[in-house]
């Protein structure tokens, strides 16, 4: 498929391991089970050595068989070979209990392992900036639950296990063999090394593409979720030709990143046995000719015991040694493409799991009070209409600030990407009970005066204090929960209307949030829901139209009954005849509170006590709706239609 003009394809980044992935993987399991993984350990390595075992028992069963022919006295055979087997048969019983028993340990463990890998992942990414969020891929992020654990779940599960039992065969086969013929151990050896040559070089080239693989994964995720998010959009312009030509694209990427790691993966295998086949044959030829040849064996058994021939009952069980050492060396190499694809996954949810989260050195708390008729303020446990700031001092005192929602801004600078300023020199005052309008050109800034109120983001300079106290001394927590905010883009959750609505405060009862719902003007709709209250909505509520999602919210932040209130376009989605019964509301709503409105809609902020027109990230004019009318600026052109706020 060619390349379509005007766009280049991007720069591939050559993927990068890091060492201490697997230690970490190890440590974590060792942190979450310490007792059950040694005792699963113990349960491999005993299946191990006694899958090495029947060489020992083979080459005794053999030698004995040659001295009774030699003697040709048959009698004792029985006593002697049967207990030498018997025992054979009850190691291999242990064994499979052994076998048995690690595996459902490996199940226990993994899908533990899994269980709280996911949930310390989602608890560190509720703590992460909003920027991160901003600034990634949401289909990207979900690859991390989903792709990228599910390869950590094969390389524990199977991997590891693997790679531990094979090693041990191979250590305790190699020993075997070393004590039985030196010669022969070294040919097996020389086939290994052809081995571990060709796993080497094709093995080096499927892990590459595994890593370039997982990242591809993630990015085609990322690219169908924002394509499923935005169908009504690619419909209504008719770009689904565009848009299959951009999956194309970013399919093709990781179709030959698949291709290639699989086809080296897959080569692999065969190889590695047939070398393991070819080798077997070797041994054979190479012990006859040694058998024949009386050439003196050189071993371990013979410094002990003296330097012997080398004779049929040693060169049998090497067959079969051989087989088994090479074939698990095939074990360990087919284990690649698993570790490098559980590595990388390990490699990209642990990057997540490194983001730094969200700075909070905040100490000032908010609490319910109760104020008696002097102003004295008293901390209470039970929900009240009155809120304190609890500041801590260091020697030990506390003080209490009524919260009033006096919120002020001064000489405010911000830039989302440095030496990029979005807000330049601002200052806003808002005393209590002042509702305060922000009207602007989209880019302007506005909402990104109320992200810096929250503390989405942090001001590179100036101030900004809420009751006199500076937000940075504030628990972020604790700021957002004197904060009610409708944002203009909707969000609602699975779940009831109720649960949505309630979500504003989840001790909230179902009399509160039914109110909160008439205040917002939604009780009208939900109620001729299908279920009412308890409609079902999924999908961010895709059943109900715009307006009606956008009231639901409105009815949400109502229910939190917060003292500051911020409207990002609160009511943008709402027609002309609805928004007049929500404005009634809202207006009760927001009644002795302190409120930030943004809005295009003029209608909607004439009644604000202060309005501020917004201009490339400076605040160009300020005043009532009659003062700046009076003024004959740029607000009266906006409110005349002399030009657009666009």
């Amino acid at each position: 498929m060619s390349k379509p003009q005007g766009k280049t394809m991007p720069v591939r980044e050559k993927p990068k391991f890091k060492p201490d992935t697997l230690k970490r993987v190890l440590k974590m399991l060792i942190s979450f089970y310490p007792v059950l993984l040694p005792v699963t350990a113990v349960c491999i390595i005993f299946s191990s050595l006694t899958a090495a075992a029947p060489a020992i028992f083979q080459q005794q069963v053999i030698a004995d068989i040659g001295k009774f022919y030699k003697s040709g006295d048959w009698s004792a055979a029985s006593e002697v070979i049967i207990p030498k087997v018997l025992i054979l048969v009850c190691l291999y019983v242990v064994s499979i209990v052994a076998i048995t028993l690690y595996n459902q340990l490996m199940v226990i463990m993994t899908q533990g392992f899994l269980n709280k890998m996911r949930c310390k992942l989602f608890e560190g990414m509720q703590n992460l900036p909003i920027k991160y969020f901003d600034t990634n891929k949401h289909g990207d992020i979900m690859s991390h639950y989903t792709n990228d654990i599910d390869t950590m779940r094969e390389l524990i599960s199977r991997s590891i296990p693997t790679l531990l039992q094979a090693s041990i065969i191979v250590i305790t086969v190699l020993c075997i063999m070393l004590y039985y013929s030196l010669w022969m151990t070294l040919v097996v050896l020389l086939g290994v090394l052809l081995m571990t040559f060709v796993s080497k070089k094709v093995g080096g080239g499927s892990a590459k593409y595994f890593m370039r693989q997982q990242k591809a994964i993630g990015k085609t995720e990322g690219f169908v979720q924002e394509m499923m998010n935005g169908q009504k959009v690619i419909k209504v312009f008719c770009h689904e030709k565009e848009c299959q030509e951009d999956f194309d694209r970013v399919n093709e990427e990781l179709f030959n990143d698949s291709f290639r790691a699989h086809a080296f993966a897959n080569c692999l295998g065969p190889i590695i046995n047939n070398i393991g086949n070819i080798l077997y044959v070797v041994v054979a030829m190479v012990g006859g000719i040694l058998i024949t040849t009386q050439v003196p064996n050189i071993s371990v058994s013979s410094i002990i015991g003296g330097i012997t021939v080398l004779t049929i009952d040693k060169v049998v069980p090497f067959l079969n040694m051989s087989k088994q050492f090479t074939g698990n060396i095939n074990q360990v190499t087919q284990q690649i493409n698993t570790v490098v694809m559980g590595l990388a996954g390990a490699d990209r949810v642990f990057e997540l799991m490194d983001q730094k989260p969200e700075v909070d050195d905040g100490y000032v708390t908010l609490v319910n009070c109760a104020i008696d008729a002097d102003g004295n303020i008293t901390e209470t446990k039970e929900r009240t209409h009155h809120w304190a700031w609890k500041h801590p001092h260091g020697d030990g005192t506390l003080t209490y600030t009524e919260l009033k929602g006096d919120v002020r801004m001064v000489g405010v600078d911000f830039a989302y990407e440095e030496g990029k300023d979005v807000l330049h020199d601002v200052s806003v005052y808002a005393e209590p009970g002042q509702k305060v309008a922000f009207v602007g050109a989209t880019g302007a800034g506005k909402t990104t005066i109320t992200n810096l109120i929250n503390r989405y983001y942090d001001i590179a300079d100036g101030k900004i204090r809420y009751d006199g106290i500076n937000i940075n001394k504030i628990k972020k927590s604790d700021l957002r929960r004197s904060l009610g905010i409708v944002l203009q883009e909707t969000n609602l959750f699975s779940g009831t209307v109720m649960d949505n609505i309630r979500y504003g405060r989840l001790d909230a009862t179902d009399e509160e949030c039914i109110e909160a719902a008439r205040l917002a003007g939604a009780d009208d709709f939900i109620t001729r829901l299908p279920n009412g209250y308890q409609t079902e909505l999924a999908n961010n509520g895709s059943n109900l139209s715009q307006g009606q999602r956008q009231l639901i919210a409105i009815a949400r932040a109502a229910v939190a009954d917060p003292p500051v209130m911020i409207l990002d376009e609160a009511t943008s989605s709402i027609d002309t005849r609805t928004e007049a019964i929500v404005q009634r509301g809202m207006d009760k709503l927001m009644e002795g509170r302190t409120v930030f409105v943004i809005a295009h809609r003029l209608s909607t902020v004439m009644n604000s006590d202060v309005i501020m027109v917004l201009d490339k990230g400076r605040i160009i004019e300020r005043g009532s709706h009659e003062s700046l009318i009076a003024e004959k600026g740029t607000y009266y052109q906006l409110y005349t239609g002399a030009f657009e706020l666009e």
